[in-house]
């Protein structure tokens, strides 16, 4: 029996670094200090695993081996005029570099599960900046925590605990010097342990930050409630941020999906800005998928933008709306797509789902998805923080090393050396 401690576990944003994983036999049989579902993940990955890469022939998907499904989704790209990759926010940055270089190759579109949470929080990031900091800073520093839009308890279980409210850090030890805000639509888990929730109406969050903002430079608000909120207890709040010593605008989904998307993040980042008159401030968005924020950050190394590049032109091309999969699928654009580690036809609209259908697609991914269902190839791979290691960036952009724990099933590679197989069979097709 092995036990590995210090394991990043590689299910949400936090990247947690501290699970303890007990080995015996090849199989995990215990873990320590995980939330409960991280300890899913850890005790039951190999369940429910693809175990042979298949091709669709006759209508039907059939077992084949490894180098036949390679060359096959290398035909599918070289043989595309307009193809995408997407997906690989569960996969490693060493992974997703490697899916970059492939949509260089092939003329195709890069993109990540950004487009369907946090694509306006890089809209709003690029008109106005982002005063952040690390979860550190807010762990050991942070008197005031505001969640908007975040139902953290269940979203990211261990959040509170190690970097928030409740954990000790080196200048704020106990709960009482800290104070925790929680503004949604509903009475969520998280309002629970909060020490002020707000219930506001159903997409008037830009609203309430432009009347915050309000109230931060003495205007007079003219209504008696702004999101259905009194004014008097929009300027209680406003004096509460105004009077911490650090304080932090964690931001959901709430916000990037609702009325208003990336405009609401211009007004939330306006908000710190404001605040920072008074205290220390900044603002981070609460990401979901271990390393979307990896994603974002090699696809910019490497093409300049964070998501949504066409790289069809010979030069990356950024244009959000235009350029992302979910709308070249809508106008029926794309002819063919790899997904890696994704799940689009259970997430995307019905109309781009379809359009999906239409067109020759493979699929590399652990476990069976309803997307690998329906694809022409279905290689499957390695659980990486598991299986396989590599990098990955906590939702602070802090990059962090995944473990691999035990081996794989046998025949079994990582997203990193099947993406090497794929571009170096689609380089020797091209020529």
């Amino acid at each position: 029996m092995a036990t590995f401690e210090d394991v990043v576990c590689p299910i949400c944003g936090c990247l947690c670094d501290d699970i303890v994983a007990t080995v015996e036999d090849n199989k995990i049989k215990g873990v320590k200090n995980s939330c409960s579902i991280s300890a899913t993940k850890f005790l039951n990955y190999h369940k429910h695993r693809l175990t042979s890469p298949l091709i669709r022939k006759n209508g039907e998907q059939v077992p084949v081996n490894l180098e036949e499904a390679v060359e096959k989704v290398a035909e599918i790209l070289t043989n595309a005029e307009y193809p995408a990759i997407y997906g690989m926010a569960l996969s490693s940055c060493e992974a997703q570099g490697l899916g970059v270089e492939l949509a260089e190759e092939v003329g195709g579109v890069i993109d990540n599960q950004t487009v369907t949470c946090h694509g306006p929080t890089a809209l709003g990031m690029h008109d106005m900046g982002m005063p952040t900091c690390t979860l550190g800073e807010v762990r050991h520093r942070a008197d005031l925590i505001l969640y908007w839009g975040s139902n953290v308890e269940e979203s990211h279980p261990r959040h509170l605990r190690r970097y928030s409210v409740l954990s000790k850090g080196r200048f704020r030890k106990e709960r009482e010097e800290r104070k925790m805000v929680v503004i949604d639509v509903r009475k969520t888990a998280s309002a629970r342990p909060a020490d002020l929730f707000i219930q506001i109406e159903q997409g008037q969050d830009y609203e309430l930050m432009s009347a915050l903002r309000m109230v931060l430079q003495f205007d007079e608000i003219e209504e008696e409630s702004v999101a259905g909120i009194p004014v008097e207890k929009i300027e209680e709040l406003a004096e509460l941020l105004r009077n911490c010593e650090f304080g932090i605008l964690f931001f959901g989904l709430g916000l990037t999906m609702s009325r208003g998307k990336e405009r609401n993040i211009d007004a939330a980042i306006s908000l710190v800005r404001d605040l920072n008159k008074w205290a220390k401030f900044s603002i981070m968005p609460m990401r979901g998928h271990y390393n979307v924020t990896g994603m974002n950050e090699v696809t910019t190394w490497q093409t300049g933008y964070p998501y949504a590049v066409d790289l069809s032109r010979g030069y990356p091309w950024y244009n959000p709306g235009e350029t992302t999969f979910v709308d070249i699928l809508r106008r029926g654009e794309c002819d063919a797509a790899l997904i890696i580690a994704s799940d689009p036809l259970a997430h995307f609209p019905k109309d781009v789902a379809q359009n999906l259908c239409k067109i020759p697609f493979a699929v590399i991914d652990p476990h069976p998805s309803v997307t690998s269902l329906v694809a022409d190839v279905v290689i499957p791979s390695a659980v990486t923080g598991i299986e396989a290691e590599g990098s990955a960036y906590r939702m602070d952009a802090i990059p962090l090393r995944l473990k691999k724990v035990l081996d794989p099933p046998s025949g079994i590679y990582s997203d990193e050396e099947l993406l090497q197989m794929v571009l170096e069979k689609v380089r020797s097709m091209r020529g």
